[in-house]
């Protein structure tokens, strides 16, 4: 049996491989997605301050530090049984929405935004971030740099640091901000929302626009039915930082929302021995393997998802733009689009990026509108813990998917267990699908395997976002490593193995 194999796969956090079995006529057997890194966090947290955890746990990555400090944070408020003050929550959130449109700026523009801006078969040179400043010109390529400027500007001024934030702790912040601080934060928060519109209108003009991509994201190659999840508000609109996670189902019906602490009777996990990432699913459907359809317990948790999951946006400027994502993707009929009721469903993969952008607008607008509410300046922002600490959960929607924190303590507040379910985590069995679906329907019998078409399978797991630095925590606990000593001429001189299969 022929082997492709993708390693490293490239424009993403962390490290993974694609392997593409091939069967004797050349058609594609099978593809593996391995994760072969560890992250120990679940475990050398265990007897540590549950109030150390915002600060421990936002070094899990640099990409999303922000995600992990806030989901600590709640975690660390349940585990204390107690609430932070209005304007500690809202100061949060606002250092939560200046981190959404930084982190969502970077994928479009320099991860994800390279296949469609320069072409999916461009040579490797030109398909990254300078290519793109190279083809759109410097003048957006300054844009970019802004948007992010700005955004870890708001991180550093409530955060304490641009990048690893540590103010916030059980009960609020530590620290608050200056009313011309909070000046200085709204005007950032107006060049945000330009700055999502343009974004926005570059996406209708270069990738709607051409009629190429366009039949690229409507294609049923990057197509899968499967479950969304997402954090909602009352009136189920999307919001990253608080909620209850409402679950859709692949025709479009609500089967329920869950709060934090009721994750554990709706989400399970599951272990495959070739990769160090789990498999999350949906406990009340079960694990059906990996195949996607109402029958299957797997589920997606992303920029797209999120929009499922809901009946719209908080702000009105990225409502009229999450209308005409729907307007313009769900047909009245057809198996690829289901409208049903109120909440409608897209089941394109790469209309991730389109959600990813009314995403960008969202959180700009509302950076804006927190960044008005004068209460911020307040000194109230922090709340004494006074109970006894137990056990807490603590769920945020991070850029690539819902992030969940949930930790048990003694009545010291030492950690006696930790779990993290992490964005990237939710999304490994349907970037399995996505990528066995995208290989299966690329190569075929008699097709040449170009650099071109591996792309364009690369492009299947790369609308996920996904961070592996993140969101390797599986079991058992050992690192294979295999090093490979060559002398100056290239030859083997010795191989040294540990936790490998056969090895010693």
């Amino acid at each position: 049996m022929q082997r492709v194999t993708i390693d490293p796969i490239t424009r993403l956090e962390g490290h993974g491989k694609i392997e593409i079995f091939l069967d004797g006529e050349g058609n594609v057997a099978n593809t593996y997605f391995q994760i072969p890194e560890l992250r120990g966090f679940e475990r050398f947290c265990v007897g540590r301050r549950v109030e150390e955890m915002p600060v421990l746990t936002n070094r899990i990555c640099g990409v999303c530090p922000e995600a992990h400090h806030m989901a600590a944070a709640k975690a660390g408020d349940a585990v204390y049984h107690v609430e932070p003050p209005s304007a500690a929550k809202k100061l949060r959130e606002l250092l939560y929405s200046a981190f959404y449109v930084a982190d969502h700026t970077t994928h479009f523009y320099a991860l994800g935004g390279p296949d469609f801006v320069m072409g999916p078969d461009a040579p490797v040179a030109e398909r990254n971030i300078l290519g793109v400043i190279h083809k759109v010109g410097l003048e957006i390529g300054g844009k970019v740099i802004q948007a992010r400027k700005y955004g870890h500007t708001v991180i550093e001024m409530i955060g304490g640091r641009k990048v690893h934030p540590c103010t916030a702790i059980p009960g609020g912040l530590t620290k608050g901000i200056t009313k011309e601080q909070r000046q200085e934060i709204e005007v950032m928060g107006h060049w945000a929302v330009e700055f999502a519109q343009f974004s926005l209108k570059l996406f209708k003009d270069l990738i709607l626009g051409n009629q190429a991509y366009l039949d690229m994201i409507m294609s049923d190659t990057y197509m899968h039915r499967t479950y969304y999840i997402g954090l909602v508000d009352e009136k189920n609109r999307v919001n990253f930082y608080d909620g209850l996670v409402s679950v859709v189902a692949p025709d479009g019906e609500r089967i329920g929302k869950y709060a934090p602490h009721e994750y554990t009777d709706w989400i399970a996990e599951r272990v495959e021995p070739w990769t160090y990432l789990k498999f999350p699913y949906l406990k009340k459907v079960g694990w059906k393997g990996f195949v996607d359809g109402k029958g299957s317990g797997i589920y997606c948790a992303t920029p797209l998802s999120r929009l499922n999951a809901s009946d719209g946006m908080a702000t009105p400027r990225a409502q009229e733009e999450y209308e005409c994502l729907y307007d313009t993707l769900v047909l009245e009929e057809g198996e690829r689009y289901v409208s049903t009721g109120k909440t409608k469903v897209v089941h394109l993969r790469m209309a991730t990026h389109w959600a990813r952008l009314v995403e960008l607008l969202y959180a700009a607008e509302r950076w804006v509108e927190l960044a008005m509410d004068e209460e911020i300046t307040s000194d109230k922002i922090h709340a004494v813990p006074t109970e006894k600490p137990s056990e807490g959960v603590g769920i945020v929607e991070a850029p690539r998917g819902t992030l969940t924190h949930h930790y048990r303590t003694d009545e010291q507040g030492l950690l006696t267990q930790v779990n993290l379910i992490v964005g990237t985590t939710n999304n490994y069995a349907p970037i399995s699908l996505s990528i066995n679906k995208a290989a299966q329907s690329l190569i075929k019998k008699g097709v040449i395997v170009s650099e071109g078409i591996l792309n364009r399978i690369e492009m299947a797991f790369r609308a996920y976002d996904p961070c592996f630095g993140c969101a390797t925590h599986s079991l058992p606990g050992e690192m294979p490593l295999e090093v490979t000593i060559r002398d100056a001429d290239g030859c083997i001189v010795d191989v040294l193995r540990q936790h490998c299969q056969g090895s010693a």
